[in-house]
């Protein structure tokens, strides 16, 4: 049987991976619309995190077996549609993941100063989509709407000393505009209480000792939570009780400041507030501020809803980052796609309403969770298409072509596919330009120039 897999970041690759493993016949084959894999393990992971980053080691591994392929350069929906890989597979697994971002929806959003933290992340970690970003690093006071782990990733590269990011696989243009950074202040709103934050212990214990920034947590916000969060899971109550020690602490820069010493950079957690409109400097070219709705909460624990009390307030600021969420897009009309809720629909992974489809990652479940969370959730979907080529429920017996068919489908239109081997002279390349400048990798950021090493 022929399986082919769109898409090769984690949810793709692990689902690759569980199929190769259980069933010993299967042919896989892997389509990625940039000439580079791992989509956010190169893309979304923070580059002073690269122990996050040795799963590629894993799905080298897979790339590497006999019965597998890889074809980057390929956009599924443009160059080849899904009904088209349809003829030429058994069955067809959509692993793209959430390109898109969920919008503010309020006044202002589209001002010059305001970046969804996707485009941010990508501008840093070499996404050639948002290679050009330039964002504007000029103020002192960043603003970033979230409480998840990618706005303190955000915050953490924002206020990291340089030489702790020039030993990261950070790109080298993101590294010079973040030298020439005034920002010293970075505060990161979110709609909800410190019992709602979505971010983990592990992120926010590493910003609480980044080195020369602050925390700055005021001590009423968590007023009464201990006792609230005596009966919490474990996560949650270690989480909160971090919060409280960091929000008591008396930090030694108090004393130095006192002194008249210059106060370090600093950031700080800011709880019920809801964005209501972003507010633009006089001329209306830039932002100044933000004019947060406070809120109160329903409910408790992590259904709790937000609800404006009526109360404003304004906070200053010259860079907004907003941190609220990745949006999956629909691939190609062939596909059943729930806008509302971003998802294709599907129940274990089967395409509801069309035999032989399947999805696995953030397309299937929503953008949430970490790589583990992606594994075994694409390991999921991989056993119901094992389960399906097994008991008869897929259609083996007419034998399909698979990549044959395909390439001569992009080669009509003009399309080369970049191979796994193309990719390893892509990989060396960055890995020389990195060690020349004593880091681990220099991403090359432009498509051409990847095409161009390897003589496309």
């Amino acid at each position: 049987p022929r399986v082919c897999v769109v898409g090769s970041g984690p949810a793709g690759f692990y689902t690759a991976q569980h199929i190769l493993k259980h069933h010993g016949g299967a042919l896989v084959d892997i389509y990625e619309k940039l000439p580079v894999p791992f989509g956010l393990v190169r893309f979304g992971v923070a580059p002073d995190h690269p122990e996050v980053k040795n799963v590629i080691n894993t799905f080298t591994q897979t790339a590497h077996s006999e019965r597998c392929a890889y074809y980057g350069n390929v956009t599924v929906g443009r160059d080849v549609t899904v009904p088209e890989l349809q003829q030429a597979y058994h069955a067809v697994v959509l692993s793209y993941g959430a390109e898109d971002s969920r919008v503010l929806g309020i006044p202002g959003e589209d001002l010059p100063g305001v970046y969804t933290a996707r485009a941010f992340v990508g501008w840093y970690n070499g996404l050639p989509e948002n290679r050009d970003l330039k964002p504007d690093l000029s103020c002192e006071t960043a603003l970033i709407l979230g409480h998840g782990n990618v706005a303190l990733d955000i915050a953490r590269i924002l206020l990291s000393p340089l030489q702790l990011l020039r030993k990261t696989d950070i790109t080298d243009s993101s590294l010079a505009a973040l030298a020439c950074s005034k920002v010293k202040r970075v505060w990161l709103v979110g709609r909800r209480g410190p019992l709602q934050v979505a971010f983990t212990i592990k992120e926010l214990r590493e910003m609480i000792n980044l080195p020369g920034a602050r925390a700055v947590l005021d001590p009423a916000d968590f007023t009464g939570l201990e006792s609230a969060v005596k009966d919490a899971p474990r996560p949650r109550k270690r989480l909160t009780e971090l919060m409280i020690k960091t929000a008591l602490e008396k930090p030694v820069e108090m004393q130095a400041a006192a002194a008249g010493v210059a106060a370090p950079r600093e950031w700080g957690l800011k709880f019920q507030r809801s964005p209501q409109e972003v507010l633009p400097s006089g001329d209306g070219r830039r932002v100044r501020g933000i004019r947060m709705a406070l809120t109160c909460l329903e409910g408790s624990g992590d259904s709790a809803k937000a609800i404006p009390t009526g109360d404003v307030e304004e906070l200053e600021c010259g860079l907004v980052l907003s941190s609220i969420g990745y949006r999956s897009l629909p691939l190609d009309p062939a596909v059943p796609f729930d806008s509302q809720r971003g998802v294709i629909p599907n129940s274990s992974g089967r395409v509801e309403g069309v035999p032989g489809l399947y999805c696995s990652g953030w397309v299937k479940r929503g953008p949430t969770g970490v790589i583990i969370t992606t594994m075994n959730d694409s390991f999921d979907t991989a056993q119901s298409v094992v389960e399906d080529l097994r008991g008869g429920v897929l259609d083996i017996s007419p034998s399909k072509e698979g990549f044959g068919l395909v390439e001569s489908i992009l080669r009509s239109r003009g399309v080369r596919p970049v191979s796994f081997s193309d990719w390893k002279k892509i990989d060396a390349a960055e890995v020389a330009r990195g060690k020349a400048a004593g880091k681990p990798r220099e991403k090359i950021v432009d498509p051409a120039e990847m095409l161009r090493i390897i003589g496309h």
